[in-house]
């Protein structure tokens, strides 16, 4: 994916998504204020990781694709924003050397692992915290009656299809044959055996979940 994709990638997901509202509902649930460092795992276009460093002391940005990492950082050059960290890495590939962060937030990447993998993820992101710290998860995880999962997925791939167009109709279609997004009651129980307390599960469209979790003595 070069510049010129990556920044047309951008643009549609600022018309389809509001993210500022997005960004605004992470701040509050992490509790994030100026004293605190927080991680976010695929940054993407780095439009959390901008707004939150403005709220912080320290954004550590990680993405795999190194294309989403140069506009990310072309972007936030030019709002002149110097408290973001970028690394090229990803969830089982990051190491952190610094004190345990305060919160660690993650929005549609983890569907991109198996269920083993995921787990795998997350005990790494709960060692990295701090006690009490928050992680946001926001995924695509479904939630409906998998009975009539054929009509579920026809209908969500046509209303994609007249909302945003064939192109991403076609994405989604490919997302839901070749990813691994997960079943509700299986996420729950990953984050929980991970060690995380499920402060919120919010359910929504039948295919997307937002949790915050707290890091909790064990």
């Amino acid at each position: 994916m070069d510049f010129e994709h990556v920044h047309a990638y951008d643009t549609q997901m600022q018309k389809l998504r509001d993210i500022k509202k997005e960004t605004e509902n992470i701040i509050e649930s992490i509790n994030l204020t100026s004293d605190k460092t927080v991680l976010e795992i695929g940054t993407g276009t780095g439009n959390f990781a901008i707004e939150a460093a403005k709220h912080c002391a320290k954004v550590i940005a990680i993405d795999v694709s190194s294309e989403m990492l140069k506009f990310a950082q072309h972007k936030t050059k030019m709002k002149g924003i110097t408290n973001i960290e970028f690394h090229h890495t990803g969830f089982l590939t990051y190491e952190h050397h610094a004190g345990p962060l305060d919160a660690v937030v993650s929005q549609l990447v983890l569907h991109h692992l198996p269920d083993f993998w995921k787990f795998i993820a997350l005990k790494r992101i709960f060692e990295m915290l701090k006690e009490g710290g928050k992680f946001y998860l926001r995924d695509t995880v479904y939630s409906f009656d998998i009975d009539n999962h054929k009509i579920f997925f026809d209908n969500l791939i046509d209303g994609v299809k007249h909302a945003a167009g064939v192109e991403l109709a076609n994405d989604i279609e490919i997302a839901i044959r070749e990813e691994y997004t997960t079943l509700d009651w299986i996420m729950e129980g990953l984050l929980t055996r991970a060690g995380f307390s499920i402060d919120k599960a919010d359910y929504s469209e039948g295919f997307m979940a937002v949790y915050v979790c707290t890091k909790v003595d064990r």
